[in-house]
């Protein structure tokens, strides 16, 4: 019952529903004891109510968020405490000039913060620019600097708060009444007068600075000249490979999809650009030299100087894709954002590319199924260049207790098939294992529960179960080993988001302090995440279950953690395979095993565990004796099926395959070039990847 409720009312645990139980209390008294009256009722509520509200606002956004859907919005709720007040002060005999001048003074604040919003969207659309830019010199475009963040940044919060002096002015009044027990003077007022006057002076004073920086703002540069400004800088950096990312309902969930490309990015010999069309994309992108540009308008694509870019690669499929594709100059290459055996992993929409690259055999026997749309020759294997990180089953040193590492895929985007494993037997398998006295690392996919709420519980569940087995099993020397770290945790962190490129302020601010970065803070950033999961592992101890929902620790870390792996049909699993671990596949649906097998590919070197679990003791045997490890063989030859050969490496063959599909686009451009296809002429060269010619040749078709 208390899992439901907190899943309606999108709170955490049982300290997130009480904090809500005593908004909700303090938020439904108030006109109560305005209308009995109790001063002393009305302060106690109206206190709970304002402590309550900002404490929620950081604790539980996903129930202030619930709130605005129902229109109890923020403002909403101050304007209640403001009538509430006004009306306790009504109905305890409170002079009326004094009523008068606190309505007048808090109508004014009312009225002054609704057109402060209005100056501040004005604001916002004239520093509105048609792209956002990360590694490349802007500063010859002139933009100015944004509001200061005392007048720009969560302003609407700053505003609201400053009825707290007429609040606490009127409140003191009235309890100082009430404590005197006899008529107060006049004098005794003028603390109430003074609140109305700072409330209202404060946020006249707030109004009146915005408008001068909107008279500022008038500076801002055209859009044409911001976009001749980028395509400077793009001829003078030459791109000839972009990474082109859209996706509609962009949040930190889906940047996952562009970060794991990065690195692979930075190490190609062909000069990388990141393309990104949605605003939201560009606050999750990780940390990277490689420039990048986010253009949310068609037709501001279609400005960018890309004139020498002859690859470019798509991470997903999407609508806004067909912006990019529409260019002939360049080809164009699906490479997804993980190999797995869904069929999103073989969709006919790939048809739409040039090529398709994919991981090892396993992917281009994959597109059989739509072997009508999709040409065997348009498939190239290039590896999994992002795999690099993993270490190898034989040089693993197991813990005291065998660590399972459980990591679920999502829901998927409709219900005509359920693709994770915890809505039928993620709450039972995880009770079981607990039963197996085993440490348990649980990864769920990023956007577990953003659809099914059955998900969404069963997740909830879950979380609660290995929160309570470790409240169990633990002792304060724990507890006080992972405080004494957690300073060092944070300062890494801090740095860490420093070397992302990240800049503060607003969109064109980020722009305007936009510079080229130096490649060199690789390295550092290598060195403080290394540091990072070193102390994070080791404070933790060795038998502590994790729940893992942030960006640290790694899914790649995970694995090195883990000594075998519990998952669904995904990407995860042809991933994990790398490591050459035991690793269990969920049979949800309870089908035969050589049925299962035949329909994954993934499932050749796996486990199979039973909807019921009851296979899962013989399964652990694998991890207790390794000697009674079945399966073994069968994960060596899956590894090179799904993943390629070891040698030549993975990034080796995608940068070979990059930069052959480039030469190959260079001599059709030159060709048509030379046939008066395109009206101008342009020599035959080899794209300027040196060191790499002879193994262009190598990438396979």
């Amino acid at each position: 019952m208390i899992r439901r409720l907190c899943s309606v009312l999108r709170v955490r645990g049982k300290a997130d529903l009480l904090l809500v139980l005593l908004f909700g209390a303090g938020f439904a008294a108030l006109p109560v004891f305005a209308l009995l009256p109790s001063v002393w009722g009305f302060a106690a509520a109206w206190a709970v109510s304002y402590v309550a509200d900002e404490v929620l606002h950081s604790r539980a956004p996903g129930f202030i968020r619930r709130l605005s859907s129902l229109q109890f919005t923020r403002t909403m709720r101050f304007a209640i405490r403001t009538v509430s007040l006004l009306v306790l002060a009504g109905r305890t005999e409170v002079p009326w000039t004094v009523l008068i001048t606190g309505l007048v003074a808090f109508c004014v604040h009312l009225a002054f913060t609704m057109l402060y919003s209005a100056v501040h969207r004005g604001i916002r659309a004239r520093r509105n620019l048609p792209v956002i830019v990360r590694n490349l010199d802007m500063s010859a475009a002139g933009i100015p600097q944004q509001p200061p963040a005392l007048l720009y940044r969560r302003f609407l919060r700053k505003l609201l708060h400053l009825d707290l002096p007429g609040h606490v002015g009127l409140l003191a009044v009235l309890i100082t009444v009430e404590l005197s027990a006899r008529k107060p003077s006049a004098d005794l007022w003028n603390a109430a007068y003074a609140g109305f006057a700072l409330t209202a002076g404060l946020t006249t004073l707030a109004l009146a600075a915005l408008l001068w920086q909107l008279v500022r703002t008038r500076r801002m540069p055209s859009p044409d000249d911001v976009i001749a400004t980028l395509n400077a800088q793009l001829a003078d950096y030459r791109p000839q490979v972009a990474l082109y990312f859209s996706f509609a309902a962009v949040s930190r969930d889906f940047m996952y999809q562009v970060n794991m490309w990065i690195e692979t990015l930075e190490q190609m010999d062909l000069r990388p650009l990141i393309v990104l069309r949605e605003r939201p994309s560009f606050r999750y992108l990780s940390r990277t030299w490689v420039p990048v540009v986010c253009t949310p308008k068609a037709d501001d694509v279609a400005k960018l100087d890309l004139s020498e870019v002859r690859v470019v690669l798509y991470p997903g499929n999407a609508g806004k894709n067909v912006h990019m594709l529409r260019v002939a100059e360049a080809k164009h290459v699906f490479i997804g954002h993980g190999d797995s055996d869904k069929l999103a992993s073989s969709n006919r929409v790939s048809k739409v590319y040039d090529e398709i690259w994919v991981a090892g055999r396993a992917g281009r026997d994959r597109y059989q199924r739509v072997r009508h749309a999709i040409s065997d020759r348009a498939i190239v294997e290039v590896g999994r260049p992002q795999l690099a990180p993993i270490r190898l089953h034989a040089d693993h040193v197991p813990g005291p207790q065998p660590t399972v590492l459980y990591a679920p895929t999502w829901e998927g985007w409709s219900d005509d098939d359920c693709h994770t494993s915890l809505i039928p037997m993620g709450v039972t398998m995880i009770e079981k294992l607990l039963q197996e006295n085993v440490r348990i690392i649980y990864k769920p996919h990023p956007l577990t529960g953003k659809r099914s709420p059955e998900a969404a519980a069963a997740d909830a569940a879950v979380r609660e179960l290995l929160r309570a087995d470790n409240e169990r099993r633990e002792g304060a020397r724990t507890d006080s080993a992972v405080a004494a770290v957690q300073p060092r945790l944070r300062e890494i962190e801090e740095r860490l988001a420093e070397l992302t490129g990240k800049l503060t302020g607003d969109d064109a601010q980020q722009t305007r302090d936009a510079r080229v970065p130096d490649r060199d803070g690789g390295t550092e950033w290598q060195e403080l995440t290394d540091e990072w999961h070193r102390l994070f592992w080791e404070s933790h101890g060795p038998v502590r279950h994790h729940i893992i929902r942030k960006r640290l620790p790694s899914l790649y870390e995970c694995f090195n953690q883990a000594d075998i792996l519990i998952s669904d049909v995904s990407s995860v699993v042809a991933d994990f395979v790398a490591s050459l671990k035991p690793y269990v596949l969920t049979n949800a649906h309870d089908l035969p095993d050589e049925e299962f097998r035949a329909a994954y590919t993934t499932a050749g070197g796996a486990y199979l565990l039973d909807r019921d679990c009851t296979r899962l003791p013989e399964i652990l045997r694998s991890v207790r004796e390794p000697a009674h490890d079945p399966m073994a063989p069968h994960r060596r030859t899956l590894k090179e099926y799904v993943l390629g050969p070891d040698h030549p490496t993975s990034m080796e063959r995608f940068n070979a395959a990059a930069i052959a599909l480039a030469e190959r686009s260079a001599a059709e451009l030159a060709e048509d070039a030379a046939e008066g296809r395109h009206g101008l002429v342009i020599p035959a060269q080899r794209v300027d990847a040196p060191g790499l010619a002879g193994a262009a040749d190598t990438a396979g078709r």
